[in-house]
């Protein structure tokens, strides 16, 4: 019933930018806490981005200054803009939605890769 379906991934050279759009759906997104995750392969799932129902931001260190999360709670969608794409940026980025009375809920993920 709860869906996230993540989009916007792709190749881009080091030094680009790329938008993530998450789309939700079967929960009340306007109390929810939205986040984006990203894992390489052999890695663990960090944190990137993630954004309160108030819409107040926090970012991992690595991300300061070059990505920007956001939402729409007319459209139910949370974005990442992200700038100055560096290689080690590449993974695949999961969408969260967080509530600690409903739970934790997750997107299958869309690929980015930062390449020459």
């Amino acid at each position: 019933q709860v869906q996230l379906v993540e989009s916007g991934g792709g190749l881009v050279h080091p030094g680009g930018s790329l938008r993530l759009s998450c789309a939700a759906s079967g929960i009340i997104f306007d109390i929810n806490t939205m986040g984006w995750y990203r894992q390489a392969p052999g890695s663990q799932r960090d944190m990137v981005a993630s954004i309160s129902n108030s819409g107040s931001p926090n970012y991992e260190d690595s991300v300061k200054g070059r990505f920007t999360i956001s939402r729409d709670n007319a459209k139910n969608t949370v974005y990442l803009q992200m700038n100055s794409l560096k290689p080690e940026d590449s993974a695949v980025y999961y969408c969260n939605s967080y509530h600690p009375w409903y739970g934790t809920f997750w997107g299958k993920g869309t690929l980015v890769t930062v390449s020459n």
